[in-house]
């Protein structure tokens, strides 16, 4: 964990040039004058994958900026059974609940090695009083979140298993190359799909015979979409 001074962030020090703290969505709009108002460290932070950054319920400390790799926000059912709420990809804010309830309402885990930026709430309580421009950014991210999560229910859990899985294909494209997707365990897919894990396998396997999809590497998680028209009919069929 590496505290990043205020001066240092607005600089561009302290492993800034990588995580570019000022292009963060949360602060892209801040100025010299606003950053003078942040009297607490932000943490840069790595999380491997499968480790947990908090818990539902638990008392919420900050927020997270998610710079590299994805996270899962997990609700558990009064039998045990694990639900993907959603999966937060580079952009995205984590634990922005905290701000209203001060406590975060779902799990939230690394599903790859993550970095993110992790900001007390207090800072950006301070800063949403005092700069009206992340008043406004932060108004718009909870809508976006809003959205995302009507938007991701509505795709992932109606329809076929087929539907549902090629659904989620498009929903992970990379940002920066549409063409890849990244995916990771069946059991997770499965969770987020209300599926089993075997049904996410054929599924995904049909889709490659099909000539939809293909494999990058041999654990099954990096994929190249080949016609994502396609897989757009099979979502529309």
């Amino acid at each position: 964990m590496i505290p990043i001074k205020t001066e240092s962030a607005w600089r561009g020090t302290a492993d800034c040039k990588s995580c570019g703290i000022r292009d963060m969505v949360l602060f892209a709009d801040l100025n010299e004058e606003d950053f003078n108002l942040i009297h607490a460290p932000i943490d840069d932070l790595v999380y491997g994958a499968g480790q947990t950054l908090y818990r539902e319920g638990e008392s919420a400390f900050g927020v997270f900026t998610l710079r590299r790799g994805l996270i899962k926000l997990v609700r558990y059912t009064p039998d045990g059974r694990q639900r993907v709420l959603r999966v937060l990809r580079p952009g995205d804010v984590v634990g922005l609940e905290a701000l209203a309830t001060c406590r975060y309402d779902s799990e939230a885990t690394a599903l790859t090695e993550a970095a993110l930026c992790r900001i007390p709430t207090d800072v950006i309580h301070r800063l949403a009083q005092n700069s009206p421009r992340l008043h406004w950014r932060l108004l718009q991210k909870w809508q976006q979140a809003l959205k995302e999560a009507d938007d991701w229910l509505a795709a992932l859990n109606f329809g076929t298993a087929r539907q549902r899985v090629a659904s989620f294909i498009l929903k992970m494209r990379h940002a920066t190359d549409p063409a890849v997707v990244t995916l990771f365990s069946r059991e997770d897919m499965g969770a987020m799909m209300d599926l089993k894990l075997e049904t996410v396998s054929r599924e995904i396997n049909a889709l490659v015979r099909a000539g939809a999809i293909e494999p990058l590497d041999r654990l099954g998680r990096l994929y190249r979409i080949v016609d994502d028209k396609l897989l757009e009919s099979v979502v529309a069929s």
